[in-house]
């Protein structure tokens, strides 16, 4: 019996020897220069370990890759701030004196992912085209960027109005593509008007490339978006559809229910004048809000924030010390500062 053991033991003793195997991780320690855009660098793979068992196929496993967004690669989560947000990117305005209150990488310029919508919604909205106006979702809508998505099938139509609504509200990506395509002059000329309201606007760190924010090429910094937000929320249908917390749209014998993808506009707690949410690898979780805290009007801009709910956790963390803290604010303030918004 002790010889039929032995060569057993031995075995699973040689099984145990051979999983560990290392895994392989790069991260960049490069920061972004004042005005400039962070470019990506190539994309890590996390290498995964094998093991075979006797008289087992080896099975192949496919690596893994790692896809550090913008500001990852740049170092700029490795900066501090008084908060310890999770944000890399953080601006928090007052509105009405253009006091800067919170400052973290905020003239970064980073992909914006989805919070180019606001851009798309403004530009429609001041438009005055008829938002009754029925327009057809299209093979042209369909995301060949990231490969995502969506409830809005190829064929189906909705008001202009509708699609307004489901951009600001749900992110509608094939909705806000559809707003841009239709526009007078076709797509080309809309994404030409994007930059030049952003021009005019004084969004000096801002591109876009197409309406949806897919595209990580649609970059900006917190200092411009801040100005977006402003502008954004002189208009009402803007706040209006923003901060709706859902919408029902009827497409032949379905009806279909978007929810909102800022879960805040549902909080009491919260007095939300206009938000947009955005996420892409390259960009991270994105939030921008204009709110009432503490009797202030504030303008909020997170930016590459790591983690699903840290972006929400993040905006907890400013007005928990808003609210906390209304005389400190000013030397808790990294930077003291002003930042001049320019409505359009």
């Amino acid at each position: 019996m002790r010889r039929c053991f032995l060569p057993l033991a031995w075995a699973v003793l040689a099984i145990g020897l051979g999983l560990s195997a290392p895994v392989a991780q790069a991260q960049s320690d490069n920061k972004p220069s004042v005005r400039k855009a962070v470019k990506p660098k190539a994309s890590p793979v996390r290498k995964v370990a094998r093991v075979q068992a006797p008289g087992v196929r080896a099975a192949s496993l496919r690596a893994v890759p790692v896809r550090p967004s913008f500001g990852q690669q740049a170092g700029l989560h490795q900066v501090n701030d008084p908060l310890a947000l999770k944000s890399s990117v953080a601006l928090v305005i007052d509105q009405d004196t253009h006091e800067v209150l919170l400052s973290k990488n905020e003239q970064a310029v980073l992909p914006i992912a989805s919070l180019t919508k606001l851009m798309t919604g403004l530009l429609i909205s001041s438009a005055q085209l008829p938002m009754d106006e029925m327009i057809t979702i299209t093979q042209d809508d369909v995301d060949t960027e990231k490969g995502s998505s969506s409830r809005l099938r190829v064929g189906s139509a909705l008001s202009r109005g509708e699609l307004l609504h489901l951009a600001l509200m749900s992110s509608e990506n094939r909705a806000a593509h559809a707003l841009g395509r239709t526009y007078p002059g076709g797509l080309p000329a809309f994404v030409s008007l994007m930059n030049a309201k952003a021009k005019m606007l004084g969004m000096r760190d801002t591109r876009y490339v197409e309406p949806t924010g897919l595209s990580s090429q649609n970059q900006s910094s917190a200092q411009d978006l801040a100005v977006l937000v402003n502008a954004a929320h002189a208009d009402p249908v803007l706040r209006e559809l923003s901060t709706s917390t859902g919408y029902q749209v009827a497409l032949g014998r379905q009806t279909l229910r978007f929810n909102n993808t800022n879960r805040l506009v549902k909080n009491p707690e919260w007095d939300i004048g206009l938000q947009k949410t955005g996420y892409i690898s390259e960009a991270g979780q994105c939030l921008v809000m204009q709110a009432r805290v503490a009797g202030r009007k504030l303008i909020m801009v997170f930016l590459d924030s790591a983690g699903k709910l840290s972006r929400i956790a993040d905006a907890e963390r400013v007005r928990r010390w808003v609210e906390n803290n209304p005389m400190a604010l000013q030397r808790a303030t990294r930077l003291p500062e002003t930042i001049k918004l320019i409505d359009g």
